[in-house]
């Protein structure tokens, strides 16, 4: 599993994350992520959005926040993910 380090804006220590999936979606890419490489049935996961211009040395992702998107792009990552199933917190 793919392991990736985030830096939120404004903080200084970076997060790591294990990507779980990706997806593309009308030009932009996704990622289906989450902070333990041990597959539990309770596990949090994060949608993140890649913003990074192609021109761009070092990708910028944002978590993806928006009811609808989040709800098109984990209904995506269910069928990827062959049965498993989220749920949205709101």
């Amino acid at each position: 599993m793919e392991k990736i380090k985030f830096i939120p804006d404004g903080e200084e220590e970076a997060a790591e994350f294990f990507v779980l999936e990706q997806t593309r979606l009308q030009g932009v890419n996704y990622l289906l992520v989450t902070e333990s490489a041990e597959e539990t049935e309770d596990a949090d996961a994060y949608i993140l959005k890649d913003l990074s211009a192609d021109e761009d040395t070092e990708a910028i992702y944002e978590f993806v926040d928006g009811d609808e998107e989040l709800r098109t792009v984990s209904e995506i990552f269910e069928k990827l993910m062959d049965g498993v199933g989220f749920e949205i917190e709101e």
